[in-house]
């Protein structure tokens, strides 16, 4: 690995099947990053990640409700950490009037692979 700096705006946006605008901005094997953007009243498909990938979202902008495994739903907003382990369902809502915002961070790092869509 060599050193890098990735300015927020290098990456470039896409819509996903997910429902969430997705900017990649970093990955090697061990880790993968994306700044991940969901409109006010969307919900992402539910779905949960193999191959031991665990991912962890950092929300930066927004607030929603996040469900998780058997958790209960949950609000989440600025600075809030929810951590996913693998094989674990998750979706999230954006209840806010504003874009919700967070980094997911997958460890090791996201591959199509390992996506699977819980939605018929």
């Amino acid at each position: 690995m060599v050193p890098k700096i990735v300015r927020a705006n290098q990456p470039l946006e896409y819509l996903t099947p997910e429902r969430c605008y997705i900017a990649e901005n970093h990955s090697d094997p061990s880790v993968s990053i994306a700044r991940a953007t969901i409109k006010p009243g969307v919900t992402t498909k539910a779905h949960h990640l193999t191959k031991g990938v665990q991912e962890i979202y950092i929300i930066t902008s927004g607030k929603g409700v996040v469900h998780v495994g058997n958790l209960q739903p949950t609000e989440v907003t600025v600075g809030d950490v929810v951590v996913i382990p693998p094989l674990t369902s998750q979706k999230i809502t954006n209840t806010g009037e504003t874009d919700l915002i967070f980094y997911c961070v997958c460890a090791p790092r996201f591959t199509e692979e390992c996506y699977v869509d819980e939605e018929p």
